[in-house]
């Protein structure tokens, strides 16, 4: 039985954050006024409170923070070990993702190494999930 992931209920708010990756985006919303990005999505600043936010298009580069590898299998089908991780996004200051680190074998992965966003498809969500940049 193959593992499958729960997936997020897609609203007005989230749809481009978890849709994003059909186009290889990884989409964070934004402030127009203030420039601050918002993470998790919301339809109002967190620090100008304005609500003229859109999602915005980052690189998806960024560097692990902290992780945890997991060897619990919680599911059916879960591979184990994997790893767990905090990613800070290197273009959009003051947010952190997390995910699994993937492509990487578990004690390969370390705070501070440099990663870059890959998008796993199940349904109509695209999951950011990281791996070592090259």
């Amino acid at each position: 039985m193959a593992f499958t992931r729960i997936l997020p209920n897609l609203n007005s708010t989230n749809r481009d954050f978890w849709t994003g990756g059909a186009q290889g985006e990884l989409r964070i919303m934004q402030c127009q006024d203030c420039k601050t990005h918002i993470h998790p999505p919301t339809l109002v600043c967190r620090h100008c409170l304005s609500d003229n936010v859109a999602p915005h298009a980052v690189s998806g580069a960024g560097q692990v923070d902290t992780y945890v590898i997991n060897y619990q299998p919680w599911a059916p089908g879960m591979e184990v070990p994997f790893v767990v991780a905090r990613v800070a996004l290197d273009d959009a200051p003051g947010v952190i993702i997390t995910s699994d680190i993937i492509g990487t074998p578990v004690d390969d992965v370390d705070i501070g190494m440099k990663v870059q966003v890959t998008f796993l498809q199940q349904e109509d969500v695209w999951l950011p999930l990281f791996e070592k940049a090259a």
